[in-house]
């Protein structure tokens, strides 16, 4: 059991590191030992524990009585245990250390950032800034795009876990993985243009032609694009009258091929309500150009073949963000084609700010997906698991990872196919790690003529099939997590060489089951697979 202290004001931010990293704990009480005691507001007025965790960049009780005072903490310093880095974007201290190998170090100068004081069988390990402040900018406002990479949340979480495990503590917690697989995959799609037909002679026809003939010259010129694709795109453009006529097939009018591709995969697609409102930001209007030209009734034999077929229709949102009474007016909308509720909503051009959650709660939506980067791929939230946002009571927020217009939009990565299967596969690699969900987002026109990014949404597929993750939709996903986060510790005790654990939780419908990990060593456990009750003993 892990007993904390903190600060009165980040005791909401406590409960949600706890939701991510899902072990016994609880608010330190006075009248109580603890194997492992979590420190977050200095006052150092603790019972001792076998491990004690002082974390802060400022002076604290514990410098004092040791004598041993932080340096002139800074903002915005790299740390790295072993090589990985991990940034950290309030203040971090480098602190005096006896030890010749410091577990945590600045990145560039290798000064300690933690310290080890062992003393009759305690150990006390002290951390020079503050873990909950870190972990409420992270899932608040996230991290800038020049961290995108790295999932900072993750690695505080795997940090935090070497300490107690390398000192001896026997550690149980429910990882965020799915029975049966290592990590899972959301595969999303925005319809922003779901019909040519939609679009006479607008800024969008006129962008398609120009990207589609002059854009797809230069590229093929500069080696970016083969010569059957200039091809197939200029062919494209020539036939756009006789789409207008009715003459020629509508190119774009096949998002539904998601399900050929996908080929049973789990899938979730966010449609806009109306068409013809741009909506607001939080200054005024929104630009223009975000008005759609199509709303969900427009298509509506098209999306109940979806739902049909199995995926899951959500609310690609224009107001919601801002307003719940127009979220409810959003979210009824989509709900009166597909003839079902709305679980779940992703904003249109990824509109948030932190009293969003709020908003889109009051609306009626259980989750959202639109945490993530309009410019760059990676973690904003430094996590891939779904987390409560603070103005939230029971919303949960799917970070969204990659998206593809981030990594081929010439205003944004402007990649290569070969650089951004770069770019994306230590995202994969980072889940198979860490587990949580990889959130996919590619848009309904992706597959077709002038983007022709369906080669490389199809290698993205083989490329995680092979990895074996649990494919559902966003819901499923969702309320996968709110399994995990329903389970609670009934009893975890030590004896004789063996670990007795009993944990009970309430898992949502026909989704795989929780596990139950037993920390034996640094780099061994043992699992125990259950949904929605576990008794049992684990030798260790």
């Amino acid at each position: 059991m892990i007993g904390v202290v903190a600060r009165t004001e980040q005791q909401d931010t406590v409960r949600e590191f706890f939701e991510l990293f899902k072990t016994p704990w609880e608010f330190c009480r006075p009248d109580r030992e603890y194997e492992v005691l979590l420190d977050a507001d200095g006052t150092g007025v603790h019972r001792p524990a076998q491990l004690t965790l002082v974390y802060g960049s400022q002076p604290n009780a514990c410098d004092y009585d040791q004598e041993r005072l932080p340096a002139q903490p800074r903002r915005n310093r790299i740390l790295s245990r072993d090589g990985t880095g991990i940034p950290v974007y309030g203040s971090a201290a480098t602190l005096p250390s006896d030890d010749g190998a410091p577990d945590l170090v600045l990145e560039d100068t290798g000064e300690p950032v933690a310290s080890v004081i062992r003393n009759e069988g305690r150990t006390v390990v002290r951390v020079g800034y503050d873990l909950f402040q870190e972990v409420q900018f992270l899932l608040g406002a996230g991290q800038p795009p020049s961290h995108a990479a790295i999932p900072t949340l993750e690695r505080h979480i795997a940090l935090l876990r070497h300490w107690i495990v390398g000192n001896g503590v026997r550690l149980v917690e429910i990882p965020p993985v799915p029975e049966g697989h290592r990590f899972t995959v959301c595969l999303t799609h925005d319809l922003d243009h779901p019909s040519l037909r939609f679009h006479r002679f607008d800024h969008t026809t006129f962008g398609f032609l120009y990207r589609a003939v002059i854009g797809s010259l230069l590229k093929a010129c500069r080696g970016r694009l083969p010569l059957t694709a200039l091809k197939r795109n200029v062919a494209a453009a020539l036939t756009v009258p006789f789409v207008h006529l009715g003459w020629a097939e509508d190119f774009w009018y096949h998002f539904d091929r998601y399900l050929e591709l996908e080929k049973g995969l789990g899938s979730t697609f966010f449609v806009l309500p109306v068409k013809g409102n741009p909506g607001r930001t939080v200054h005024g209007p929104a630009p223009r150009i975000r008005a759609s030209s199509y709303g969900v009734s427009d298509i509506a034999e098209r999306i109940r073949s979806l739902v049909t077929a199995g995926s899951e229709v959500g609310l690609h949102g224009i107001d919601a963000w801002l307003d719940s009474d127009c979220g409810i007016e959003e979210r009824e909308a989509v709900s009166r084609v597909t003839g079902s509720p709305t679980a779940g909503v992703r904003m249109h051009w990824l509109f948030l700010d932190e009293q969003a959650p709020g908003q889109l709660e009051r609306a009626g939506f259980t989750y959202d997906s639109t945490f993530g980067y309009n410019e760059t791929v990676g973690f904003r939230a430094g996590t891939l698991q779904p987390f409560k946002p603070i103005t939230a009571r029971q919303l949960l927020e799917l970070p969204l990872h990659i998206m593809d217009t981030a990594l081929f939009y010439p205003t944004h990565l402007d990649l290569t196919p070969e650089a951004a299967r770069r770019i994306v596969l230590p995202l994969i690699d980072a889940a198979e790690e860490y587990g949580g969900v990889l959130t996919v987002n590619w848009h309904d026109r992706s597959i077709a003529p002038e983007r022709l990014w369906g080669d490389f949404y199809l290698d993205l597929l083989d490329e995680l099939k092979r990895r074996d993750p649990w494919f559902p939709t966003a819901a499923q996903a969702v309320s996968w997590f709110r399994g995990r986060r329903s389970a609670r510790f009934d009893s975890v005790r030590q004896e004789a060489g063996a670990v007795h654990v009993r944990v009970s939780a309430s898992p949502s419908g026909d989704l795989p089951g929780l596990t139950v990990r037993v920390h034996t060593g640094l780099s061994s456990y043992r699992d125990l697979t259950f949904r929605d009750t576990l008794d049992a003993w684990v030798r260790v």
